[in-house]
């Protein structure tokens, strides 16, 4: 924290520290607050004097608490928070710079709600500040991002509607292990009983949302961003298979997980796993990787790499 905020200014944080994480100690508040223990017991006691009720106890599980119903002063940011949330904003969703768009909307809200002398940075940032779109970011429903959120918290099996790529629609059952947000697509990491699998939905493609009656338990120590990556390059519609000669470990860092799993194969290794779209697989994944491979598989994936290969023969021919 900076070292030149004022007495009340150091309050305001301290009650905003106090709000979010109740409990907490004056060892705790005082390293937030960047002071010593004495100056962040000082900083309660200035609370208290505004009429705030700041509860404390002591023991192991002791601490500082608000009292209920203490009624919070506005939000308060730095500028450098102010900064930061335009700036995020507008990485993630660029077309947060138009008044007419959704998020846009709460933006302004949020900016023109702040002190001039912190809002004043935000707004031209927001003004100046163009942000390219980016061509493969899609945003799902509010409504049904926040329903499988909330089921992802209680920890509740739900029945959704889903449209395939293909435009078909089907039901399933499914435990919601966690929502995840991968370059800007959201994708639902569940396990599907109607599969009997782990599979990552598109969120966007879900239609609706039903809860059930049934609980579940996700799989202990979950990292859903790793199983997600693991799970991508499987359950397409065009099954792979990659032989390359030179070793895994020299292979693997080339390997993006969405290309499928990479496993030893004798002296060399071998990638299994699916794709829906073979061209862009020979493409932009294949072509890159600086080893000799052999594609054993599928069929289409075989077609897209011979077919780029006579492009790329043809490109260095001297005939014209």
């Amino acid at each position: 924290m900076p070292n030149d905020l004022s007495p009340t200014a150091r309050a305001l944080r301290a009650l905003e520290v106090l709000q979010a994480r109740p409990g907490t100690t004056a060892g705790e508040l005082a390293a937030r607050l960047g002071v010593t223990e004495r100056a962040a017991r000082r900083y309660v006691g200035i609370l208290r004097e505004a009429g705030i009720p700041v509860e404390s106890a002591r023991g192991p599980y002791g601490g500082y608490r608000l009292g209920r119903g203490t009624r919070l002063p506005p939000v308060h940011f730095t500028q450098s928070e102010a900064l930061g949330l335009v700036m995020a904003v507008l990485a993630g969703r660029p077309a947060a710079d138009d008044a007419d768009d959704l998020v846009g909307t709460a933006l302004g809200k949020v900016v023109k709600a702040l002190p001039e002398s912190v809002g004043r940075q935000a707004a031209l940032l927001r003004e100046h500040a163009s942000a390219a779109p980016d061509p493969y970011a899609v945003r799902p429903d509010p409504a049904v991002t926040s329903e499988l959120v909330a089921a992802v918290a209680a920890r509740r099996r739900v029945s959704v509607t889903y449209r395939g790529e293909a435009g078909d629609e089907w039901e399933a059952e499914v435990d919601p292990w966690s929502v995840v947000v991968r370059h800007g697509r959201w994708y639902l990491l569940c396990h599907s009983h109607r599969a009997g699998a782990i599979r990552t939905y598109r969120v966007d493609r879900v239609r609706a949302v039903r809860p059930t009656a049934h609980a579940f338990a996700p799989p202990e120590d979950l990292d859903p961003v790793a199983v997600l990556e693991e799970n991508l390059g499987l359950g397409w519609v065009f099954p792979t298979r990659v032989v390359f000669a030179a070793p895994l470990t020299e292979v693997a860092p080339w390997i993006q997980p969405p290309m499928g799993r990479l496993e030893p194969s004798g002296d060399g290794c071998v990638l299994v796993g699916s794709t829906r779209n073979p061209a862009m697989y020979a493409q932009e994944w294949l072509a890159r990787v600086p080893f000799a491979f052999r594609v054993e598989g599928g069929q289409e994936l075989r077609a897209a790499v011979a077919e780029l290969g006579a492009r790329f023969t043809a490109a260095a021919s001297d005939q014209p």
